[in-house]
């Protein structure tokens, strides 16, 4: 960094965010009193924290994460009472969380992720009435999680997640009401789930895996109406699960790993079943549990045998073409309103033996069918390529990628009814949204027009909620490779859904995930085509792509390579952008575009490390968003 800088007393904005500058942070950098806003995040700065920031009174927003800074957090950041955003994350920070932090009464954001924090979270925390968000996972917290923690009346995300917490859930996290994100996941956490739980009405994503949480969930689970994602897995849980939506939809793995819950959810035995009652007594009877514990581990290792072949079962059918009778395989998967070889022979009707007229779509894997069924269902029938004989490895990867496929439940992810398979072709059954691809909408001007800001906002909002999913919250994490305006589909409400997972990797993360080259010209990050390795952060980019071709009403194409430029100015190049078939953004509305068209270039860095997550991204975007909803500009 210059010398020049160190003294230049008047300065009152610093962003250096997103480049590869070095030096230390405590040499290179002066005493700033008129300072507003400094950014230095994703550098290579190292050095320790000075006790001379805490000069710079004026200070709102102070950001260094993502650096190799050291050393502890200085008390004297206390001092800076008008701050309303910190983020000190992804860093290698030690010591304890300075209780003078409890002085920042102006704070909205904390963010402490991902250094190696140490000692208890200070009661005095729950002084920051303003707080919105507040990161402390991925350290080596200990001790309770404090009970002021209730007096964060408007927290909208808490993630304590992969620390040292100990001991019960405060029963005062269940004043909260505005709270949509709650991670306490691989803590220590012991005793039962609070019933005070039932208050969070605002709750959308809870994960409190990884724990020692034991006893029942609570029945008042029903009340969390707004509950889509919901992850209890590896804790000591028992009896039935309640009938919430987001419990009875979980995936396998998000209930497994318990002593024994039992309900309707996919990989549970139902609670009134005998075999599920003998396995709940041995678990939690008398001493004769010790002579019989053998027996009763068999029959555990026998009913997840049952689970597993009654998923994977197969049915066979026979082909009714007169000119070919032989017996044909037939594979089925989750077809909960279908059934079996009748459902078969009603698609080859309803398509005509696939005949073009209706056929809606073509892919790398096939070609998409419209069928009506008899029952007034419709679906979507993507009929794959037959493969050749060098191909049944492709065939096996994807019987792998179907049956994961098959347990996703996300309202932004197209559901995926069932496979079938016989030797003269295999079909991916899906569910049929009426209004198409994003794609067909915007080509075309009438359809286009009615398209407005609201609803654009919306489809991005819900594409990286179904990203940051796929991505965070499904194990192992799910790379769609082909994010573009062709595998965005809309339902009647115009609500975003993702589709085509036809090019999806599943990534092991204890594998290469080096793979061929696939996906749509223009949507592809840049590395993808050298490396060959397969990342989230190739969805991120193309996520920036679709976003900005939202925006703009077409593909940015060329635009993207300028917009990288450091001498463009972004306001300008946000009103040059905007689609002019439609009325003019609001100036609320014109807050959250630019929030996204920021969101969308920091997406297209070339560096794949500089961009950030869908998780990142899907909680800024909901938080932005909800301020529209509110009638309020978001900070």
């Amino acid at each position: 960094m210059p010398e020049s800088l160190r003294n230049c007393t008047t300065l009152y904005r610093v962003r250096l965010d997103g480049n590869q500058f070095t030096g230390n942070i405590s040499e290179d950098f002066g005493v700033y009193p008129n300072l507003d806003y400094i950014n230095l995040s994703d550098n290579k700065f190292y050095g320790e924290i000075s006790h001379k920031w805490g000069k710079s009174l004026q200070l709102t927003d102070f950001e260094i994460a993502g650096n190799n800074i050291t050393g502890s957090i200085p008390p004297e950041i206390g001092n800076l009472t008008q701050l309303g955003l910190l983020n000190l994350s992804s860093n290698n920070l030690v010591g304890k969380i300075p209780v003078e932090l409890g002085r920042l009464t102006s704070m909205v954001k904390l963010i402490l992720n991902d250094n190696q924090l140490s000692g208890g979270i200070p009661q005095e925390l729950g002084s920051l009435t303003e707080l919105e968000y507040l990161d402390l996972s991925a350290n080596n917290l200990s001790q309770s999680i404090p009970s002021s923690i209730g007096d964060f009346a408007k927290l909208h995300h808490l993630n304590l997640s992969k620390n040292k917490l100990s001991h019960g859930i405060p029963i005062q996290l269940g004043m909260l009401l505005q709270l949509s994100v709650l991670d306490l996941s691989h803590n220590i956490l012991a005793g039962e789930i609070p019933t005070e739980f039932s208050s969070l009405v605002s709750l959308v994503t809870l994960n409190l895996s990884h724990n020692n949480l034991s006893g029942v969930i609570p029945s008042t689970f029903d009340d969390l109406h707004g509950l889509e994602f919901v992850d209890i897995s590896n804790n000591q849980l028992c009896g039935p699960i309640p009938s919430n939506k987001a419990l009875q939809e979980a995936p396998v793995q998000a209930l497994q790993g318990n002593n024994g819950l039992c309900g309707n959810a996919t990989g549970l035995l139902p609670c009134n079943n005998s075999l599920f009652e003998k396995i709940h007594k041995s678990k939690t009877g008398s001493k004769i549990v010790h002579i019989i514990l053998p027996p009763a581990v068999g029959a555990i290792v026998i009913a997840s045998c049952v689970i597993y072949i009654t998923l994977l079962r197969r049915n066979e059918c026979e082909q009714t073409d007169k000119g070919d009778m032989q017996p044909k395989e037939f594979e089925l998967r989750t077809i909960s309103i279908f059934d079996g070889k009748l459902f078969y022979e009603e698609i080859i009707k309803a398509t005509e033996d696939f005949d073009d007229a209706y056929c809606i779509g073509r892919g790398g894997f096939g070609s998409v069918y419209k069928a009506k069924l008899p029952s007034d269902d419709l679906v979507a029938v993507k009929k794959l390529h037959t493969p050749s004989e060098g191909e049944w490895s492709t065939r096996k990867e994807l019987l792998n990628e179907v049956k994961t496929l098959t347990e996703i439940r996300h309202r932004n992810i197209v559901k995926l009814y069932g496979f079938c398979s016989h030797s003269k072709h295999s079909l991916l059954v899906y569910e049929y949204l009426e209004r198409g691809s994003l794609f067909s909408i915007l080509d075309n001007d009438e359809e286009a027009k009615k398209l407005d800001w609201s609803k654009r906002l919306n489809i991005i909002k819900g594409v990286a909620h179904g990203l940051s999913y796929m991505h965070s919250d499904v194990s192992p994490p799910i790379v769609h490779r082909d994010i573009s305006s062709k595998n965005i589909l809309l339902d009647d409400e115009y609500e975003a859904c993702i589709s085509d997972f036809g090019t999806a990797k599943l990534l092991d993360i204890n594998s290469s995930n080096w793979t061929a080259v696939a996906g749509t010209f223009g949507y592809v990050a840049p590395e993808f085509a050298y490396t060959l390795k397969v990342t989230e952060k190739c969805d991120v980019y193309s996520f920036g792509v679709l976003a900005l071709e939202v925006i703009q009403g077409k593909h940015p194409s060329n635009l993207i390579g300028s917009l990288l430029s450091p001498v463009i100015r972004e306001g300008k190049m946000l009103g040059d952008l905007l689609d002019d078939r439609i009325a003019p953004p609001t100036d609320i509305v014109l807050v959250e575009l630019t929030t996204v068209f920021k969101l969308a270039v920091a997406c297209l860095h070339e560096n794949p490390r500089f961009r950030p997550t869908m998780y990142d991204i899907s909680q800024i975007i909901s938080l932005k968003i909800s301020d529209i909803e509110k009638g309020q500009v978001g900070r």
